[in-house]
């Protein structure tokens, strides 16, 4: 029984940690999608003049990182790196390979917030691998597109399909901004209505978010701009105007970003401005009720206090003009405030 549940995951490139390998070679004339029962099914396509996408999904395991980093050679350290799923967005360049991390944004339906993944990339002049966390990713565009040989993608190197995977995590991250800014509206339409204890605690949960979102999307600047300038020969000349592009859609994310903090700032500051506003409105209405109450209290004092001989005291109608007298009083002070637009 064991076997056969072994056999089915293998089936699906799938071992027992739940780790998932496939590969897509391709170039201008042939394409081919496969995945892979083990790592060393992919050690052939190294020297192919062809291009090549490896990507490995789920539990990273040391021992399969280190085969690969040994046939490949790739430096212990970016070994490592990607070994660790809390580094931050960087690009390394080698003398064979250019070694890129980004972090990959979904927005999770289910809870409303933004969920981050961590991609490792390697380039080299034929082969481009890939690391993610999890199985599920937003590049199945790029794959329908080498599939069906639409773009220029099938007629580029390596370099182009790093350039279309970083242009895809960009891409996405526009989604993510949509869903941030329905939020804020939602929460500037709360905070006019019916401001809570609820909306300050989303104001500030949403804030987190943006300022985790601008710390992911604000070193790709320095990555684009390196890839971007000469240097590396896995960079072709022709490549570098789409990562210049890249660039311009990552300033775009960053300054929408900014946006963002500056207005959940303002919302903050409304906040504290519409609470400061209930305060003073409770007290306008306190104060009201304590200035009209004030001339009933001085007359009943008058009375209340035990001297035999008072005006109206033993008058059958004494009680009586009393209450008017209390009427009239608080009468008049209700009209001033009127008057004067107090109330």
């Amino acid at each position: 029984m064991e076997n056969e549940e072994l056999d089915d995951l293998r089936v699906f490139g799938l071992n027992q940690t739940g780790l998932r390998k496939t590969l897509i070679n391709y170039d201008e004339f042939h394409f081919e999608e496969k995945e892979l029962v083990s790592i060393e099914d992919c050690f052939e396509y190294k020297n192919k003049p062809s291009i090549t996408w490896i990507n490995i999904d789920g539990l990273y395991e040391t021992e399969l990182v280190e085969k690969l980093g040994r046939y490949f050679d790739l430096h212990p350290l970016t070994l490592e790196d990607i070994s660790s799923s809390d580094q931050r967005p960087k690009v390394e360049d080698f003398t064979n390979y250019i070694f890129i991390i980004l972090k990959m944004l979904y927005f999770d339906g289910e809870t409303n917030k933004t969920v981050s993944e961590q991609l490792c990339i390697v380039v080299t002049q034929n082969i481009l691998i890939t690391f993610q966390e999890k199985p599920g990713d937003i590049f199945d565009l790029i794959r329908n597109k080498l599939k069906n040989n639409k773009g220029r993608i099938r007629k580029m190197a390596s370099d182009y399909l790093a350039y279309s995977l970083i242009d895809a995590i960009v891409d996405n991250y526009f989604v993510i901004l949509e869903k941030i800014g329905e939020k804020i509206d939602f929460l500037e339409e709360e905070l006019i209505t019916n401001p809570t204890q609820n909306t300050l605690i989303d104001i500030y949960e949403l804030k987190r978010e943006v300022l985790y979102l601008l710390k992911s999307v604000w070193p790709l600047r320095t990555i684009l701009t390196n890839l971007e300038k000469e240097g590396s020969p896995i960079i072709n000349d022709s490549t570098r105007i789409f990562f210049k592009d890249v660039y311009d859609h990552t300033i775009q994310v960053i300054d929408s970003i900014e946006q963002y903090r500056e207005s959940l700032a303002e919302m903050l500051n409304i906040y504290v401005s519409s609470l400061g506003n209930k305060t003073n409105t409770v007290m306008k209405i306190l104060t009201i009720f304590a200035t009209v109450l004030m001339p009933l209290n001085v007359i009943t004092g008058f009375y209340g206090m035990n001297f035999e001989f008072m005006p109206g005291l033993h008058n059958h109608w004494g009680f009586f003009g009393v209450v008017v007298l209390m009427v009239i009083a608080s009468t008049g002070m209700l009209y001033l405030f009127k008057k004067k637009n107090w109330i």
